[in-house]
């Protein structure tokens, strides 16, 4: 019940995002037509503005974006002439979901047991040597690491493909970019809740009973230190789900995350809106998904 109640609040959620955004891109100084070559007349800029119907009131065009909405059309692109912004958007978007997920899984592979191992060896060469590498790899931004990726894997070794994406070997640089600074962040969230859990007194209670320490470790004392990894993975996820510009524009990958930058530099609203929209409810979704998952790792955790 709590959850269709949540999923029932996401609709006028989606709404009010919706008018926002609506409202704001076009109270940015600038129209989607000042970069281009001047129109020979008036009379053309103005026969321009009446095909994409910007000659109207915002409520009107508003309307008019809404009623499109509902049936799944979004409306046609500014920038990219003669194509529908469902049609550009159901072009990248699975591009971006496919090297999300492959970063996502990345991240949480590395991560967590550099975490968990950190925590548990506190104070140790392995916790100094971990927390470096976490803290180095939240540091490098993705426009660094790209392009020494790009020189030792792609340049130097010859191991991976330079950019594009045409085969799983491209998908690995790009991944393994993107991933980093979430893998570093996940790391110190796993070792801040391994070491948070660790003194309790049922840790303490499972080690005089003897139990060994990877069974202390991975059978107690994950299931919680575990949650703030959870409750940082639901805009994570979100994150990497809708791509990343920089990573997309080094590699050259035909994602969503370079309409994203172009799109609001064009000053295209109806990509604008419609990327915005994908992005919202992504965030939503995965953040319900987050509070059930994080309600069954910890039984303590009710929602009525």
């Amino acid at each position: 019940m709590f959850y269709l109640k949540r999923i029932l609040f996401c609709i006028p959620l989606l709404l009010v995002i919706s008018f926002l955004s609506f409202s704001l891109v076009r109270l940015a100084p600038g129209g989607p037509f000042d970069k281009e070559r001047k129109p020979a007349s008036p009379e053309i800029e103005r026969q321009l503005r009446a095909k994409y119907h910007l000659d109207e009131p915002v409520l009107k065009q508003y309307w008019r974006f809404l009623k499109g909405a509902v049936q799944g059309d979004l409306g046609p692109s500014l920038k990219y002439r003669n194509q529908n912004v469902t049609d550009i958007i159901l072009q990248g978007l699975p591009v971006s979901l496919t090297l999300g997920s492959i970063a996502f899984v990345f991240a949480l592979a590395v991560g967590i047991p550099l975490g968990c191992a950190t925590a548990a060896r506190r104070g140790r060469w392995v916790d100094m040597a971990g927390s470096f590498f976490a803290l180095l790899a939240v540091c490098i931004p993705g426009f660094v690491a790209g392009p020494i990726l790009i020189m030792l894997f792609a340049l130097h070794w010859r191991w991976f493909p330079v950019g594009l994406w045409e085969s799983p070997l491209h998908a690995v640089l790009p991944a393994l970019t993107l991933g980093l600074f979430y893998a570093g962040k996940i790391a110190r969230l796993m070792r801040e809740g391994m070491l948070s859990v660790l003194p309790a007194e049922f840790i303490v209670t499972a080690r005089a009973k003897g139990a060994s320490e990877v069974a202390v470790l991975w059978r107690h004392a994950f299931r919680l230190a575990v949650l703030p990894v959870v409750s940082y993975s639901g805009p994570l996820l979100a994150d990497l789900l809708t791509g990343s510009f920089v990573v997309e524009n080094i590699f050259q990958i035909p994602g969503i995350g370079v309409f994203m930058v172009n799109s609001a530099l064009n000053r295209d609203y109806p990509l604008v809106i419609g990327l915005v929209l994908v992005y919202a409810a992504l965030l939503l979704i995965l953040n319900m998904l987050v509070d059930f998952f994080y309600s069954v790792l910890d039984p303590r955790v009710r929602y009525e």
